[in-house]
């Protein structure tokens, strides 16, 4: 009992610790009012990378040992220890299927970035057919709140390559 009552510290540590790392990644975030949407990306793609290495965290060999130690104790921490699991893995999940429906937005950015105007003009249909159907498509993007966001930065990034486009001219 007294391995058992260290090891459930040990996991109520990290219970707390990865608790605090979900409710910072469901903060709102503050960025400046002309990002672009490669912005977007940078972000889901840090967030992925942060998740996926938690989730190799949890699914290593030592933490693997330490939960069945727990199971077979039947210890009472393991109910927390497996909805945040879960919780986890669904954000991880979420974050990769962000940022593979995003990759399908990048080869849009530079024209949207670099191009003149008119040229920019031309890239806009298709550009708004792909975030339709990211819209249609994603479980995790098809939110007013994210479509809301994502439409915004497009937004930002072309009045910005207008403003670059008369300041030149």
């Amino acid at each position: 009992t007294e391995v058992t009552e260290k090891l459930e510290e040990v996991v109520m540590i990290w219970i707390k610790q990865i608790r605090q790392i979900l409710v910072e990644s469901e903060q709102i975030r503050r960025e400046a009012d002309d990002v672009g949407p490669s912005a977007e990306l940078e972000y889901w793609k840090t967030r992925m990378s942060s998740f996926n290495s938690l989730l190799d965290e949890i699914k290593s060999t030592r933490v693997k040992k330490i939960i069945s130690i727990l199971q077979a104790a039947r210890s009472k921490t393991l109910k927390q220890w497996k909805e945040l699991d879960g919780n986890i893995t669904i954000a991880a999940n979420e974050a990769k299927d962000n940022v593979r429906y995003l990759y399908a937005l990048d080869k849009f950015f530079g024209p949207l970035a670099k191009a003149s105007p008119v040229t920019m003009m031309e890239h806009v249909p298709s550009l708004m057919y792909t975030v339709c159907m990211i819209y249609c498509t994603s479980p995790y993007y098809n939110t007013s709140e994210r479509m809301t966001s994502l439409l915004l930065k497009i937004t930002n990034q072309m009045i910005n390559t207008c403003k670059m486009y008369l300041c030149e001219g």
